[in-house]
C-alpha cells in the first residue's frame, strides 16, 4: 500500500491552543452579549456550557472498596494513578485559559477512576507518538486520550472501555462536501493525526481509490489542533478527520465550521475508546471496575453531559485483553 503523506512541522507556542480557544470563546461570548472573557464559557452541541477556565470544580466520585482491592500493590503503595493525556484536543484534553491547567472530559473521567480506586490523580502530558512506548515502559499507569481499541494495540495493551468511538470530518461552512466513503475523499487535501486510527482508515481508503484507478487524497499531518483549524479556515485544506467530540466542539464554537461526515473509529467494523494500560500489568480489572462503579452511581454520565458528550456514553465497561 502506497502511503501518501505530507508532514507539516511547524513549531507552535504552547499558548496558541489556549489562545485559539479563547478567541473562539470570546467571539461566542460577544455574540451572546456576554462581556467577561475571563469566564471563557462556550456552548456545546448538546446545549451544555463548557468551562474552559482553570477552576474546574470537577465532578468527583466516592471510593469503591471492591474496585480498590483490585489495584496492584505497587500502584496502591504509591498512592497515585499516573495518567497520560495529550492535552491538545478540546474537549477531550487541553489547556485551560491559564495555559497551564490540563482540563477536559478525559481528565475528568480519569479523576472519577482515581477516586473510585482511592488514589490521587497524577496527570502527565504526552505526545500521541510517545504514549505507547512510555506506557509499556511503566512511565504511565494508564492513558486517557481517546485511544481506540484495535487488533494491533491489543497485542501490547489491555483496555477498559469508557466511551463510544466515532470520527468526524470537519470542513468550513462554505464547503459542499458530504463524506461517507472512500470515493468522497478522492483528490481532497485531508488533515489527520499521525499514527491515529483515523490515519489508518484514510490510508485504507486511499489504497481502495488507487485500486480503482481514482486519485487518492493527500493526507497532511499538523503538529497541533490549532494549526489544523487555521489551515482549514484559510482554505489550505478541504477537510480534517478528527475525533467526533472534537469536531462537535469546533462546530459548536465556530460559525465558520461544520461536520460533513461521520464514521466509526473502528471502520470497517466498530470499536470503543478505552483506558489503556500495559499488557498484563494487573491494572485493567481495577480500571474497568472503577468505570462500571461510576456508571452505576451516575457520576460517569454527569461528566459526559458536562462536556456535551452524552451521546457517546456506554452502558458498561468490559475488559479487552
Amino acid at each position: 500500500m502506497k502511503k501518501r503523506l505530507t508532514r507539516v512541522q511547524r513549531r507552535v507556542p504552547s499558548g496558541l491552543i489556549a489562545l485559539t480557544l479563547s478567541l473562539i470563546a470570546v467571539s461566542t461570548l460577544v455574540a451572546c452579549g456576554v462581556t467577561d472573557p475571563v469566564s471563557a464559557v462556550s456552548p456545546a452541541a448538546s446545549g451544555a456550557q463548557i468551562n474552559t477556565g482553570p477552576e474546574q470544580n470537577r465532578i468527583r466520585a466516592q471510593l469503591d472498596p471492591a474496585a480498590a482491592k483490585l489495584v496492584p500493590a505497587a500502584v496502591k503503595n504509591r498512592g497515585s494513578l499516573v495518567v497520560a493525556t495529550t492535552g491538545s484536543t478540546p474537549p477531550l484534553s487541553f489547556h485551560a485559559t491559564d495555559d497551564r491547567t490540563v482540563i477536559g472530559s478525559e481528565v475528568d473521567l480519569a479523576q472519577l477512576v482515581a477516586d473510585k480506586l482511592g488514589l490521587s490523580l497524577n496527570v502527565q502530558l504526552t505526545s500521541w507518538e510517545s504514549w505507547p512506548l512510555k506506557t509499556q515502559s511503566g512511565d504511565y499507569d494508564a492513558v486517557f486520550s481517546n485511544v481506540g481499541i484495535n487488533a494491533e494495540r491489543k497485542k501490547l495493551f489491555d483496555f477498559a472501555p469508557y466511551r463510544a468511538a466515532f470520527m468526524g470530518f470537519l470542513a468550513t461552512t462554505k464547503s459542499n462536501l458530504q463524506i461517507n466513503s472512500a470515493e468522497d475523499i478522492s483528490g481532497l487535501k485531508v488533515a489527520v493525526g499521525s499514527g491515529t486510527n483515523q490515519e489508518k482508515i484514510l490510508l485504507a481508503w486511499n489504497a481502495q481509490l488507487e485500486k480503482e484507478a481514482k486519485k487518492p487524497a493527500e493526507l497532511v499531518n499538523f503538529s497541533s489542533a490549532s494549526d489544523t483549524l487555521l489551515s482549514l479556515q484559510a482554505g489550505r485544506l478541504d477537510v480534517s478527520l478528527q475525533p467526533y467530540p472534537s469536531a462537535v466542539y469546533q462546530q459548536s464554537t465556530s460559525s465558520a465550521l461544520k461536520i460533513v461526515g461521520q464514521i466509526n473509529a473502528g471502520w470497517p467494523s466498530e470499536t470503543l475508546v478505552a483506558a489503556t494500560t500495559a499488557k498484563n500489568n494487573g491494572l485493567v480489572d481495577a480500571l474497568s471496575a472503577a468505570i462500571n462503579s461510576a456508571i452505576k452511581d451516575g457520576s460517569y454520565r454527569q461528566v459526559l453531559q458536562r462536556w456535551g458528550l452524552s451521546n457517546e456514553a456506554i452502558p458498561s465497561s468490559t475488559v479487552v485483553r
